[in-house]
């Protein structure tokens, strides 16, 4: 069912860098966005705010609800602007303290990324994947149990399952709601583990997306990711998504075709990461559609998704009646 005014509703699922680069590109196009972030982050200034007051992370909605802003770019530049040199504030971004003022003030931390997002005039909506705090879990091939987002990646065995605590998480009716209405649903990209599954493991919304009429694209990372992704083909992520929901999801699964990589291919291995091998045979036993496209940007020497080259491809698959496949 198309959205207000007949515009087509998308629904992004995931954090960190790769959500927010894609929604920079989807925001030049005449679409409902809805971004659903996770809030399982414990680390930096996220997880310093997390335990002081007590309120879920702000880091990665803070990112997705400066992606699409459309307000001054001093204003914007001022949002995003972390502290260095003071003892207190030190490591601190004024948008997160901006959202745990807000929590303060309106005493609900959904109700001030909305109220906050209203004063950043931000095109489309972003909703936490849960107005709790939660703690992500892993559980390790080697048996061990690591609780804490930031701590998962360090430890240098593969992953196993992750999990979320409390075991009973509330979701937010918003998102549930979006998920039911939603034309398309884009997962990632992002960190597989303490990124995307964060947010499909919420009781509700990984349910809502496994039972979803939509068009369900999954946008698969460019590299791996030295202590979740290590060696993960494409096809291994998709795996990794449909074990821990239970069942196959998607219609359509984006990779990049290796190019564009070549410059910065060194010292990235020297990082232990590699170009996520787009074992495509393997892909189309798990979705009907498999894009292989030339997707990779570098910026500052690092491997990003072009956001205007996915955000096209993304439109041009949502107004195919047919899809896109290889």
């Amino acid at each position: 069912m198309p959205g207000k005014k007949g515009k087509k509703r998308i629904v992004a699922i995931g954090g960190g860098t790769g959500l927010s680069t894609i929604l920079r590109g989807l925001k030049q196009y005449d679409v409902d966005l809805t971004a659903i972030v996770t809030v399982a982050d414990d680390g930096g200034s996220s997880g310093k705010i997390r335990k002081d007051y007590m309120i879920p992370p702000p880091g990665d909605i803070r990112n997705v609800m400066a992606a699409l802003s459309d307000v001054e770019p001093l204003v914007l530049e001022m949002f995003q602007y972390r502290f260095s040199s003071s003892e207190g504030l030190g490591g601190h971004s004024l948008g997160n303290l901006m959202l745990a003022a807000m929590t303060n003030i309106t005493g609900d931390f959904s109700r001030a990324v909305a109220e906050m997002s209203r004063i950043l005039n931000i095109k489309g909506r972003v909703l936490p994947a849960a107005n709790q705090i939660i703690t992500l879990g892993a559980e390790l091939e080697d048996g061990s149990i690591i609780n804490g987002e930031s701590k998962i990646p360090a430890y240098g065995h593969r992953i196993r399952r992750v999990f979320l605590l409390p075991d009973e998480v509330e979701p937010l009716e918003d998102a549930i709601r979006a998920i039911r209405k939603a034309d398309m649903i884009v997962v990632g990209p992002g960190s597989l583990y303490t990124s995307i599954l964060p947010n499909l493991l919420v009781p509700g919304i990984g349910e809502a997306v496994l039972k979803s009429k939509a068009s369900r694209l999954y946008i698969c990372n460019i590299m791996t990711q030295p202590g979740e992704t290590s060696s993960f083909s494409a096809s291994d992520h998709v795996r990794v998504m449909y074990d821990h929901l239970g069942g196959r999801f998607l219609d359509g699964i984006v990779v990049n075709d290796g190019t564009g990589l070549e410059d910065v291919a060194e010292e990235y291995r020297q990082q232990q990461s590699i170009p996520v091998h787009s074992d495509v045979e393997r892909l189309r036993e798990l979705a009907d559609d498999v894009i292989l496209a030339d997707i990779a940007t570098i910026v500052g020497g690092h491997v990003r998704h072009d956001a205007g080259k996915v955000a096209e491809l993304l439109c041009s698959y949502l107004d195919s009646p047919d899809g896109a496949a290889v």
